[in-house]
């Protein structure tokens, strides 16, 4: 599958991420904890440049509890503490809170030196479409700031939120990038949601997702699905088995294989299949590695 997706509006979205820095002081880059490499948008550090940033992985209910700790180490050993956070239950939302004042401490009390008046502290949310930044937003906020939804692009324009007296909140739509070089990061963002299932054929899509759990999760499937055996079969092979168990079918018994990736498609990314993460943290190369 060659996966490409970068509608208009999301350029407009980058300008306005640039045109905007300059009104806030730290910015919340939430990431999808399924997918940490693949949901970071490589343009993000051009636009931000030396701005503040503050990195919460969102979703992380959904996510793999043994790679949370196994993506938090990683990302510390570059130098960037994360928050886990989770737009249903509120977790981790008061430890960002509390990051964002201690980024922007040092800057608002030299505005008050100076003789300007308290101010809340102003941020900007920035994320790719359908990790959850708009509940996030209201969850944060403790009401409705925001319109949510289960597809990509549900927000379209820029909006400030007060989040309390101390933090307003500018949120931004969704953003990925003009072109994925690597089909491997293309296929992440499509199996979470962030990519409009519209544009791809979603029996071949959900055939792909399986094939790769098969590798990572091959028992949340086999239970999911009251599947035996499925070692060495493909994940077309797979998505009939499952479809065939689930009673999606068509006149003279065939399976209807694009009903059937709509229920895979949704109960992954619903977290039936259990809690899953598609990423391991990158290798460090050796020096002998490295040279080669």
């Amino acid at each position: 599958m060659n996966i490409q997706w970068f509608p208009g509006h999301m350029a407009k979205t980058r300008r306005l991420i640039s045109e905007n820095l300059k009104l806030v002081d730290v910015v919340i880059e939430l990431l999808d904890a399924r997918i940490p490499l693949s949901s970071q948008n490589p343009e993000i550090d051009s636009l931000l440049g030396s701005k503040p940033r503050v990195v919460a992985l969102n979703k992380s209910d959904l996510s793999d509890p043994k790679m949370n700790k196994l993506w938090a180490e990683y990302f510390a050993s570059k130098g960037t503490e994360v928050i886990y956070t989770n737009a249903i239950t509120g977790a981790g939302l008061n430890e960002l809170k509390n990051m964002l004042k201690k980024l922007t401490q040092k800057k608002l009390a030299s505005a008050q030196m100076r003789g300007r008046l308290q101010r809340p502290i102003k941020t900007m949310i920035v994320g790719i479409p359908n990790v959850g930044k708009s509940a996030f937003i209201n969850k944060i906020s403790g009401k409705a700031s925001a319109q949510t939804g289960d597809k990509p692009g549900v927000t379209k324009n820029k909006q400030w939120v007060r989040i309390n007296p101390e933090i307003q909140l500018l949120d931004t739509p969704g953003i990925l990038w003009p072109k994925f070089e690597d089909q491997e990061i293309g296929l992440n963002l499509a199996f979470t949601g962030a990519i409009k299932d519209e544009i791809m054929d979603t029996a071949e899509l959900a055939s792909k997702l399986f094939e790769k759990l098969a590798i990572l999760y091959p028992e949340n499937i086999k239970e999911r699905y009251k599947l035996t055996d499925i070692e060495g079969k493909t994940g077309f092979e797979i998505l009939n088995e499952a479809g065939k168990k689930r009673g999606c079918l068509v006149s003279g018994g065939e399976v209807d294989l694009y009903r059937i990736a709509g229920i895979v498609l949704d109960e992954f990314r619903g977290g039936k299949l259990g809690k899953i993460t598609l990423e391991y943290p990158p290798k460090e190369k050796t020096d002998e590695e490295a040279d080669v």
